[in-house]
């Protein structure tokens, strides 16, 4: 009784007041979807630089694309000739160790290997790796270039 007159105050009116709005009923989503596509965007432009964590400059070639397998190994040799088994550097003169670990020797499931080498390498350093990787067991190599047009 007597606390309904304190409370209602504006003649009838509740809590709305003189010109208060009725409580919003809706959810504002634009704030999100604005937020979402600012992610989309940064994780598009991102994706494509953690595909290669090793900076080479890769040579040109007309070859075709082959297809990627889910279980290979990537071995990169950058413009100082460092070796690097997929984005790890290997310490100089630990390659044999580090391919034997990947597959021992004698063993029938070998991963194909991707070599990326940097264009200004020295050919035999190229096929010294190459050599390496031969002896290691892995015969099924695939050399990574850039696509061309250009004729040799």
């Amino acid at each position: 009784m007597g606390a309904r007159l304190a409370s209602s105050g504006g003649g009838g009116r509740g809590r709305r007041g003189r010109h208060g709005r009725a409580p919003m009923a809706e959810i504002n989503v634009t704030p999100m979807v604005d937020v979402m596509l600012v992610l989309l965007i940064i994780f598009m432009v991102a994706a494509p630089l953690l595909v290669a964590g090793v900076p080479v400059d890769l040579p040109d070639s007309q070859a075709d694309a082959l297809n990627n397998e889910d279980r290979q190994v990537s071995v990169s040799l950058d413009s100082q000739g460092l070796i690097y088994i997929d984005e790890d550097q290997v310490p100089a003169g630990a390659f044999a160790d580090r391919l034997a670990a990947i597959s021992p020797p004698g063993s029938t499931n070998v991963p194909p290997v991707v070599l990326r080498a940097d264009r200004s390498l020295d050919y035999g350093r190229v096929v010294a790796v190459m050599g390496a990787l031969n002896a290691a067991g892995f015969r099924q190599i695939s050399l990574v270039t850039n696509g061309s047009s250009e004729s040799p």
